[in-house]
């Protein structure tokens, strides 16, 4: 099992994660775009802030509903979502041309995808349900299900690990997907909540706080947030004039050590260097 921290919070806190859990309710169906001063909400909670350079701006598609992002041997593999328009994409990050693509069936709201190298796993939203396609072909091998909602979701190489909004991770068996281990995430000033789209990394998991321009730099055996990607101004105000939503994909490359960011109906793909915090 993997060990669980918790934090015990005050009164104060309980209340205010009360008022936000119902506010995020009502708000997610909606998907409306939110921005926050991200170095101002990490600085106070006593953590480095990490900036960003990019390195390299590639096109992607303005009618994707980006819910997952991974890479492999030089491809970029999405998951979309929304009702009717959910899909498993294997794309050309070079012209952002879809290769290949699989439609979820219309009545699932996709969310996000990963995968252990053979297969693809992705999770829907809250149909408790989700599917393992070969990696190579997309075919359907299985499907499964879980208790809670489906968000972000990532592999670290022994695990699946799952995100559901809140301040927990789930770990799941990758052959029967049952949970084995859950991991509470906090920083000094208690939960870390929204918890959604997840990347595994050396140790770390990055994980895309919904509705915020940062991403979280998450200790695997601990929980504890080390440290915040201020993310903020990477999607510049021209491409702001069509209609988008927030930031939403993060992509890590383990045979390069690049870092690959979008959002959802973001028509552009970044290739980021992450910079040193304070």
């Amino acid at each position: 099992m993997i060990r669980t921290r918790i934090q015990r919070a005050t009164f104060r806190q309980l209340d205010a994660i009360l008022i936000i859990a119902l506010l995020f309710g009502a708000a997610y169906a909606t998907q409306p775009t939110l921005r926050v001063n991200a170095s101002a909400v990490a600085q106070e909670t006593g953590v480095s802030v990490f900036g960003y350079e990019i390195v390299k701006t590639y096109p992607h598609d303005p009618d994707a509903f980006t819910q997952g992002l991974f890479i492999r041997d030089g491809l970029l593999y999405e998951g979309t979502g929304i009702k009717g328009r959910s899909s498993l994409r294997k794309v050309d990050m070079e012209t952002g041309k879809v290769l290949e693509e699989r439609k979820l069936p219309g009545v699932y709201f996709g969310e996000g995808i990963a995968t252990d190298g053979k297969r693809i796993v992705q999770l829907t939203w809250q149909s408790h349900k989700g599917f393992v396609y070969d990696k190579d072909t997309f075919r359907l091998i299985k499907k499964f299900s879980y208790p809670t909602e489906g968000w972000g979701i990532t592999y670290d190489g022994r695990s699946f690990i799952m995100s559901d909004g809140s301040a927990t991770l789930y770990y799941l068996d990758p052959e029967t997907f049952k949970e084995i281990g859950r991991l509470e995430v906090y920083d000094r000033e208690g939960p870390v909540v929204r918890l959604n789209e997840l990347e595994y990394v050396k140790g770390e998991i990055f994980a895309n706080v919904w509705g915020e321009d940062r991403v979280a730099r998450i200790d695997s055996g601990t929980g504890r947030v080390t440290g915040w990607i201020d993310l903020r101004g990477l999607l510049g105000e021209e491409d702001r004039k069509r209609r988008v939503d927030v930031l939403n994909g993060i992509a890590y490359d383990s045979e390069t050590g690049k870092f690959y960011v979008t959002g959802k109906l973001w028509p552009k793909l970044f290739e980021i260097k992450i910079t040193p915090g304070k």
